[in-house]
């Protein structure tokens, strides 16, 4: 096959302007999607021309989506770290990369910063890394947050016999493949109905007034890269009184997904006014934040909490359309978010508690952990663990990039590993093929004191983006979506 060739005037022509992103992009493209076809390339640099806010956290094609992004005004006040930060925890230190330890250290030195940990599956993000936990006094830091905003675990538990997954196996794929669409840029021709599209905000905040009707049509729609909607066999020992559900082998359907462009659009909006007016070292930019007493603070918060709730509603979605389609009601729903902030007590005082990729786990609090497409995932309840900020991890965790899940493993060694785990798999990739995360099992030995297992989940039927540069799947259109 043929490698890539791209010019600087193709990529002009479709839009981009003059200066250094042509050349970024036409480097990222040649090199990182070198047997991609030509129209494949233009279009994947068209879909970030339109939406760079997007792709800030695609570890491949961020640096494009960074040069498209407008450059704040720095009319803010300058503002230096502190010497020393505060003091936090890590778990699972030895399988946490140094570039997450560095980005937690100078969270850490934020002057608002109040209490932090690290949990065992963080890695390298934007701002925050993934995995981390900071309390900040009476401010929010948007990229602390993420921009997947309210991204969000729901579990929906069935008094079915789980061996139906394989009796009916064509009957529970047929429903995961018309429950959602996934991809960035999915949108339904129909929209569903739910009561936070009337939500006050998208009528008085001019940012959200723009993005309704697009969030509308994303409404029961699921992102991408590790985004997830599966059938699985779900495991409960012995009763919790918590979990309130009776021992035995079930059928559990699990989405993870969040808020789609309306999370991003919001998080990067006000990430940009708070660059401009709070300028941090360099290195520190993205930890810019507002306080909860000026207008554009009070507006993120606002803002963020209706995409969290917009999340939840997408995950209700998809859950109620599958639920009408089996004619059961579940007999527990499980369900937690991560990539938010909430106003809790510590020490005595209230503090905002960021958890971007982390798990609350308060005393008794239920949540989901997931593993990967193979691996299990596990029901849990918090132990109010302090020395944690209350949290533990939000999944396994990365342990390659997506660039080299995609250069090490071999589409051999990627199908064999998914059928060795008798999972049927609908869409996804090499980039988060098993290979590419770590051994969910460590993860939780390295927060046993965090939380107690409730249960467990084991994917049999699993639904994740079908784009076809990440498929080793050659199968119908239907089975196989593109953004």
């Amino acid at each position: 096959m043929s490698k890539l060739k791209l010019t600087g005037k193709q990529i002009r022509s479709i839009g981009y302007p003059e200066g250094p992103v042509v050349s970024v992009a036409m480097h990222t493209m040649c090199t990182k999607y070198k047997h991609h076809t030509e129209a494949e390339a233009i279009e994947i640099l068209k879909q970030i021309l339109n939406a760079p806010e997007n792709y800030l956290e695609d570890e491949i094609l961020k640096p494009i989506a960074e040069k498209l992004m407008p450059e704040p005004e720095a009319e803010g006040i300058s503002i230096s770290l502190n010497a020393t930060g505060i003091q936090f925890n890590v778990f699972g230190q030895e399988h946490i990369e140094e570039g997450a330890m560095h980005q937690m250290y100078q969270a850490a030195k934020l002057p608002i910063s109040v209490a932090g940990a690290l949990m065992p599956d963080a890695h390298s993000g934007y701002g925050l890394p993934i995995g981390g936990v900071l309390a900040t006094e009476n401010a929010v830091i948007p990229y602390g947050v993420g921009v997947d905003i309210g991204c969000r675990m729901c579990l929906s538990i069935y008094d079915i016999d789980p061996k139906e997954l394989t009796q009916k196996e064509s009957y529970f794929t047929r429903e995961l493949l018309e429950a959602t669409l996934f991809g960035s840029g999915a949108q339904f021709d129909r929209s569903a109905n739910h009561e936070v599209m009337e939500n006050e905000l998208f009528y008085e905040l001019p940012l959200l007034k723009n993005l309704h009707a697009r969030a509308w049509k994303q409404l029961g729609t699921s992102g991408s890269g590790n985004h997830f909607a599966e059938f699985g066999v779900v495991e409960v020992s012995e009763k919790d009184n918590v979990l309130g559900v009776e021992p035995g082998i079930y059928t559990g359907l699990l989405t993870h997904s969040g808020s789609r462009a309306l999370g991003a659009n919001i998080a990067n909006y006000y990430t940009r006014i708070a660059i401009s007016k709070r300028r941090l070292p360099q290195d520190a930019k993205n930890l810019a934040w507002l306080s909860l007493e000026e207008e554009a603070g009070i507006e993120y918060w606002n803002a963020m909490n209706l995409a969290g709730e917009y999340a939840s509603a997408c995950h209700h979605v998809i859950h109620d359309k599958i639920a009408k389609q089996l004619g059961r009601k579940p007999v527990k729903r499980v369900e937690n978010h991560h990539n938010f902030a909430w106003k809790e007590k510590w020490e005595g005082k209230e503090v905002i508690v960021h958890r971007k990729g982390a798990t609350p786990a308060g005393k008794d609090v239920l949540g989901i952990i997931p593993g990967s497409m193979t691996a299990p995932g596990f029901i849990v309840k918090g132990k109010g663990e302090t020395a944690s900020v209350n949290s533990a991890s939000h999944g396994a965790g990365r342990k390659m990039s997506r660039t080299r899940a995609m250069d090490s493993v071999t589409d051999k060694q990627f199908k064999e590993e998914v059928e060795k785990h008798g999972v049927k798999l609908l869409g996804g990739g090499k980039d988060e093929s098993p290979f590419a995360y770590k051994d969910i099992e460590v993860v939780m030995q390295s927060q046993k004191a965090l939380v107690d297992v409730v249960g467990k989940f084991t994917p049999k039927i699993v639904k994740m983006d079908g784009a076809k540069h990440k498929s080793w799947r050659k199968g119908s259109a239907k089975d196989i979506q593109d953004e």
